[in-house]
């Protein structure tokens, strides 16, 4: 996510790319929207999460702010408020809305940001095919920074709505899914590393966050990664030997948590007539043995490593076996809107990216010499490097377009309601 010069303008910040880009994500957005009721719009189920009104709002905004807003002669809002409502925490660009309070905007209407959407959809269409070519060079950095951003909140509808539909006695379905599993279950192989000097972050070849850069160098020791993700079965095993009730297990804070939020299970498991089920996006049903445990903090992954005698992975460890593997799973553009049961036993590593992000032991901190994006832009993840952790790879709710192995994503120990679980090392 660097800024470039008109004469080293890569193949992928072309015109042609980024419109088709473009126009595929925001009909994405739409599509992932579809099964909604109008209900389902606009209730914020907690602070974390927003409103999916105020998700397709937000994401025409930063185009609107970013874009037109400075780089298109003339350009009208077609509401001044809007950019009050609908920025989140870009302080440069203006005091924003209280986050917690979203979910008290019945107005504008879900209709009004439908029509918003379709406002700065023709704005930018336009903006992008006919803009000067040395505006262009600017922009389209800014422009695709967009496109991946408007992939981060659909990962967030999705994620948002799960937790909403969850609070419901109703159990609503999102999208009825034909989720398939398989009997056939292999313990856990170790793939080993020999300690090295490696090579990681983004060396700027494709679109990154400012987070990933500089490349550099760091040194491993030797240590191995299992080669799959912890089940539900094995997760099961460590509830069922007491995990949430023994403290050893546990860092302070994360027993404090357990403690006061009553956690015994991950997010959106309960009982029914003794048998554990789980809340998806296709409604409640049995847990499945052998699909990868999710909706699991930081802490729970901490503890059930701890269990197991070994340990999660560090964040250099987990992009050093990453970059052996080709980027492929279950990611969203499979439908399937849940992770799902390993499909092949081959040996190496398996489920790197895709069905849950995979907790590392890693603080979100900068690089080496890292230096965030001039302007408000740089406010997009350099604030944010204090108290939490790295996860990596993805999950079954991120574009596949969208991931790639220098991606560090970032949430609080507490944090559940993501698609997030866990890979061991040793």
């Amino acid at each position: 996510m660097e800024f470039v010069d008109e004469k080293v303008l890569p193949a992928r910040l072309s015109r042609e790319i980024v419109l088709e880009q473009f126009k595929k994500i925001r009909s994405f957005t739409h599509y992932l929207v579809e099964p909604l009721e109008i209900e389902d719009f606009v209730i914020q189920s907690m602070e974390n999460a927003s409103p999916a009104k105020w998700h397709l709002a937000h994401t025409s905004w930063f185009f609107e702010t970013f874009v037109l807003g400075k780089y298109q002669p003339g350009f009208e809002t077609l509401h001044p408020q809007y950019a009050y409502f609908f920025n989140s925490y870009y302080l440069q660009t203006g005091v924003p809305f209280t986050r917690a309070d979203r979910g008290l905007l019945s107005r504008p209407t879900v209709k009004d940001v439908f029509q918003y959407r379709e406002y700065v959809n023709e704005q930018m269409i336009a903006f992008i095919e006919n803009t000067d070519e040395a505006t262009w060079c600017e922009a389209s950095v800014v422009v695709e920074i967009g496109n991946h951003h408007e992939q981060q909140h659909q990962e967030l509808i999705l994620t948002d709505l799960k937790y909403l539909f969850a609070q419901n006695p109703l159990l609503p379905v999102y999208r009825e899914t034909e989720i398939t599993g398989s009997d056939n279950f292999d313990a856990f192989n170790w793939i080993p590393f020999e300690e090295s000097i490696v090579e990681i972050g983004s060396k700027g070849d494709e679109f990154t966050y400012d987070n990933e850069h500089p490349h550099h160098r760091t040194f491993v020791q030797n240590y191995e990664l299992a080669d799959r993700l912890v089940t539900n079965s094995e997760y099961l095993e460590f509830m069922n030997d007491g995990g949430y009730e023994r403290s050893e297990f546990w860092l302070d804070e994360g027993w404090s948590t357990v403690q006061k939020e009553k956690w015994h299970a991950p997010l959106y498991w309960f009982k029914r007539d003794g048998e554990w089920y789980n809340f998806t996006l296709s409604g409640a049903r049995r847990v499945h043995p052998n699909e990868p445990v999710t909706h699991i903090s930081y802490f729970e992954a901490d503890a059930f490593a701890r269990w197991k005698g070994v340990r999660l992975p560090t964040e250099q460890e987990w992009e050093h076996a990453s970059n052996q593997v080709q980027i492929k799973g279950n990611f969203v553009d499979e439908d399937h809107f849940h992770p799902v049961v390993l499909a092949t036993h081959t040996k190496g590593l398996k489920q790197m990216f895709g069905d849950v992000w995979e907790w590392t032991m890693s603080s979100y901190s900068p690089y080496p010499n890292y230096k965030p994006l001039p302007g408000a832009l740089g406010e997009y993840n350099g604030k944010f490097m204090a108290n939490q952790y790295v996860l990596r790879g993805g999950s079954c709710a991120t574009s596949l377009s969208h991931i790639r192995s220098t991606y560090r994503n970032f949430f609080h120990a507490n944090a559940r309601w993501q698609f997030s679980g866990i890979r061991l090392a040793r």
